[in-house]
């Protein structure tokens, strides 16, 4: 299938989830505005994870990840105004500008780079030969709704920021300055990795200019960054709410640094010589001084 074709089966895919996501959770009427969106996030991944079965595609999810924190940001702003709530509305605007920015920052990078329904990513390959018929079992559980779970916990601060109407202070600007700026390392990073692949120097197998000589994982430290800046924002707000907020923050560097790291690093020392030795001069996510 054409990637034209393919980036039209993935807006199908995705205007039908958060149909059904909005319509089943309207149906079931929750008393609460987090309960509405569980619900809903719920619904549209599992329509989301149909649209992969059914192309034997799981990257088909992919962009699940950068798309819903908008349109959940977005609906909890709709909500507190259409309740009427004595919300500080600046902060509300800010926060949706932040999740937009990134949003489609990455969705955008996603779209340009991904060669269409022809190319799965190389790790649901491995999954799969590793799982057998079992792929599309671990595929919804680990590809699919573990993500979907992680990111509504990280999008629940933008909740409570969003329902309060404490004035703006120190906590706001600094949640806001970590979470542009992780946006802004993931763009530079993402951009350095796209430059490199073009380009394909003989003599670097791997990597490790620009951020990526200070840092093996330049684009995860920024990704991680948004979820953090999300959770400071916050802290400013009832003392109460440190529970809910910190989760998804929390989740979010445990995923990337026990899972997501040593997956690709794994990966690089089976198939880049000297990568090795590499990881022994270079942090492996916080940007620090180099050892070469």
């Amino acid at each position: 299938m054409s990637k034209t074709k393919s980036i039209l089966v993935l807006i199908w895919a995705y205007s039908l989830a958060l149909i059904a996501g909005w319509w089943v959770a309207d149906f079931w009427s929750p008393s609460h505005p987090i309960y509405f969106v569980a619900i809903a996030d719920v619904v549209a991944t599992l329509v989301v994870f149909a649209f992969s079965f059914t192309f034997r595609n799981s990257s088909l999810y992919d962009p699940y990840w950068s798309v819903i924190p908008i349109a959940i940001a977005a609906y909890w702003l709709w909500e507190a105004i259409m309740v009427g709530l004595p919300v500080n509305s600046l902060r509300q605007w800010i926060l949706l500008a932040v999740v937009s920015l990134w949003g489609l920052r990455l969705t955008f990078n996603f779209a340009r780079g991904w060669p269409g329904l022809v190319h799965a990513d190389w790790r649901y390959v491995d999954l799969a030969d590793k799982h057998g018929k079992r792929y599309w079992l671990v595929s919804f559980f680990g590809v699919h709704f573990m993500p979907t779970v992680l990111v509504f916990l990280g999008m629940v601060p933008v909740y409570f920021a969003m329902n309060s109407s404490v004035p703006l202070g120190v906590w706001d600007a600094l949640g806001v300055l970590i979470a542009v700026g992780g946006t802004l390392i993931e763009t530079i990073a993402d951009e350095q990795l796209r430059q490199y692949r073009k380009e394909q120097p003989k003599d670097e197998p791997f990597l490790r200019s620009g951020l990526w000589r200070y840092s093996r994982h330049p684009n995860y430290f920024g990704e991680i960054s948004l979820w953090v800046g999300l959770f400071v924002s916050t802290l400013g707000l009832s003392p109460t709410n440190f529970y809910w907020t910190g989760a998804g923050a929390l989740a979010m560097i445990v995923l990337f640094i026990f899972v997501s790291i040593p997956m690709i690093d794994k990966r690089m020392v089976g198939s880049k010589p000297g990568y090795e030795a590499h990881m022994q001069k270079v942090s492996a996510l916080i940007p620090w001084f180099s050892r070469y």
